[in-house]
């Protein structure tokens, strides 16, 4: 029996489908929720949802909400959901950048610094996701079995 999985936004409904598993980034940590799970509601963090239809995964970068679980039905209602082929990267990494150059400028008003740190973790959630894209379940395993790799000489040397 699948879960009946929506994300929604105030802005859209983000996705609306049948999945085998959800893991939602919970205020307290991941949270994984599987058919059958318990009833709850939970307050959502920053970071990535990831779900799984037979052997592919999608992940969306969500940022505060809430999650409703039942049986059969999973509800988020996030602040904001990006799929990874909707993430604008440059805008991204533009965004990592300025928020990044805030941080290291010192001399920051309290509320600009947790401005810059929210904006920081933003960018950083959306490069993550908009770096993975969709992939299947077996691309998704390799890639976490596999040691990063160094970076070589430049070209030319």
């Amino acid at each position: 029996m699948p879960l009946h999985l929506e994300i929604v936004t105030p802005e859209r409904r983000a996705f609306e489908g049948d999945v085998d598993e959800v893991i939602v980034p919970g205020s307290e940590g991941e949270l994984g929720i599987l058919p059958h799970h318990a009833p709850l509601i939970s307050l959502l963090g920053h970071g990535v949802l990831r779900l799984r239809r037979g052997a592919d995964e999608e992940e969306f970068a969500i940022f505060g909400g809430f999650v409703q679980v039942r049986p059969d039905r999973v509800v988020v209602l996030a602040e904001t959901a990006d799929m990874a082929s909707e993430i604008d990267v440059t805008r991204a990494e533009r965004a990592r950048r300025e928020a990044q150059r805030v941080l290291e400028g010192g001399m920051v008003e309290p509320a600009d610094l947790g401005a810059a740190r929210a904006a920081l973790e933003r960018a950083i959630v959306r490069l993550k996701v908009a770096e993975r894209g969709p992939r299947s379940r077996a691309e998704h395993e390799g890639a976490r079995r596999r040691p990063p790799v160094a970076p070589g000489p430049p070209s030319g040397e």
